[in-house]
């Protein structure tokens, strides 16, 4: 009988058969310190980079936690800017590959200051290419996302069919790609872009003004607060559960594949969901815990500018050049992620102790 080997366990193996030095830019944010989590899991060596502008300190606290004391050990911190010179450069020495989270997200507050997107998004990730190609680091992997298909109708999403941008932010991510394809071109740097669509799980912020609607309304419903749902609610979604982009960052940074190298790629469920399902699958789930929740009723405001309407990932070039296969429904990530919601409400936020090998 022949045996299936999924992704997940065929990194565990090539990644302990071949520890490596990792830099993970972002690594205090939501998807970077998944990934963090992962690599030191892994026994890899990591060398992190953030400045803090989005991320937490607790975040990085609660994966060095959750690993032992031996993998702690393998990580070292930097605090600093992608955009200053010497923390790149300092940050990408003796590294062998780079997962690049670094940057400002928010449709909304790009279009409120649009330098700053432009800043961050994408002098910043020039910046670390220039590092990453001064210290002959293999390879780059780095965080694009779905806004750059901007007013194409066509669903599903295919990597090679883009419209026009409608937001600063989906400006500079596209950018990014196009900076990538020329870095391969004329340095010989080998690059990788992942279309991120909407991710969600553990330690995605639910503050401020530009939190992103699941953390959003997590909070809102454990604290029986307003729960506002922007147009008509049939507005759609691929969402995807963090640990499938994980999943795809690892295939991204490992493969032996050349076909992937100077590629984007989709990485989402391969499904649609609207707000007004996404609404009651979250209700749900937080009645479980706290049935009071389950008599709120969201409110509806204007549609917000920037936005698009649906968005739906094709997923098949990630499936057949990486081997992309997304284990974790949106339900099941939901029920995770309601969990991790609940028993950060529960309890006030203890000290937080300090990063281990901060630099």
């Amino acid at each position: 009988m022949t045996v299936r080997t999924g992704p997940d366990e065929m990194l565990r193996v090539r990644l302990r058969r071949r520890p490596q030095t990792w830099l993970l830019t972002g690594c205090a944010g939501f998807i970077g310190s998944h990934l963090l989590a992962r690599l030191l899991a892994l026994d890899q060596r990591v060398v992190g980079l953030d400045n803090f502008a989005t991320g937490s300190r607790r975040n990085i606290a609660e994966v060095l936690r959750a690993v032992s004391p031996e993998q702690a050990a393998r990580f070292r911190f930097h605090e600093g800017d992608i955009r200053d010179r010497e923390a790149g450069a300092e940050a990408c020495r003796g590294v062998d590959l780079v997962l690049h989270e670094a940057a400002l997200g928010s449709v909304t507050r790009s279009i409120e200051d649009p330098l700053q997107t432009h800043d961050v998004n994408l002098t910043g990730f020039l910046r670390l290419l220039i590092a990453a190609r001064d210290a002959r680091v293999r390879r780059v992997v780095f965080a694009s996302s779905s806004s750059v298909y901007g007013d194409d109708p066509v669903l599903p999403r295919a990597e090679d069919t883009v419209g026009r941008q409608l937001s600063p932010y989906a400006a500079s991510k596209y950018a990014d790609e196009i900076y990538a394809h020329v870095f391969g071109r004329c340095y010989g740097l080998e690059l990788i872009g992942l279309r991120y669509f909407n991710v969600f799980g553990p330690r995605q912020d639910p503050a401020g003004p530009y939190a992103a609607v699941i953390p959003r309304w997590f909070s809102a419903l454990l604290e029986s607060s307003d729960v506002a749902i922007y147009g008509d609610g049939e507005t759609s979604r691929d969402f995807c559960f963090v640990d499938n982009v994980v999943q795809a960052n690892l295939l991204a940074a490992t493969t032996a594949g050349s076909a992937a190298l100077g590629q984007v790629f989709n990485i989402g469920y391969g499904g649609r969901t609207t707000l007004n399902e996404l609404f009651r699958l979250i209700r749900a789930e937080v009645a479980r815990l706290r049935p009071a929740a389950e008599e709120i009723v969201p409110r509806h405001r204007p549609f917000r500018a920037g936005d698009v309407r649906h968005s739906l990932a094709d997923i098949g070039r990630a499936r057949r050049i990486l081997g992309y296969a997304p284990a974790v429904s949106v339900r099941d990530g939901l029920a995770r992620t309601a969990a991790w919601y609940a028993a950060r409400f529960r309890r006030p936020s203890a000290p937080q102790p300090s990063i281990a090998g901060e630099a």
